[in-house]
């Protein structure tokens, strides 16, 4: 398994293109196509800086690889509250974000932290470019 690549951003939406770009950059480096990891996190991004996290709170994006091979992304936030994909409104302008992720990615799921708060993580099927 390969060590973690950890980025920490403060909760504002200007983050999440920095959390792209990020995971980007580590699944280059992997030489894996990055297009579903870099739409997953910035589900995952906005998710916990707009549901997760107060002004002023941080926000962890992580990303690794199993011993498999699979990679894996995660956004860490402040709260307990675990997201839920919800029957979509199709006259709402926002809302589709995890039901899209959901759909690109093998799995994913939520787990606590130990000082309170939560990572959701969702594992990214491997391809190599």
């Amino acid at each position: 398994m390969n060590e973690p690549a950890t980025m920490v951003v403060k909760a504002d939406l200007g983050a999440v293109r920095e959390a792209r770009e990020f995971v980007g950059l580590v699944f280059g480096a992997w030489g894996l196509e990055d297009y579903v990891a870099r739409t997953v996190i910035s589900e995952l991004a906005t998710n916990a800086i707009t549901h997760g996290s107060r002004e002023g709170d941080l926000v962890v994006v992580r990303v690794y690889r199993r011993e498999d091979g699979v990679p894996v992304v995660e956004a860490w936030d402040r709260s307990e509250v675990v997201p839920v994909v919800g029957v979509v409104d199709y006259a709402a302008e926002s809302g589709r974000g995890l039901l899209l992720m959901e759909a690109l990615v093998r799995r994913w799921g939520t787990r606590p932290l130990s000082e309170g708060g939560k990572v959701v993580w969702a594992e990214i099927e491997p391809v190599y470019v």
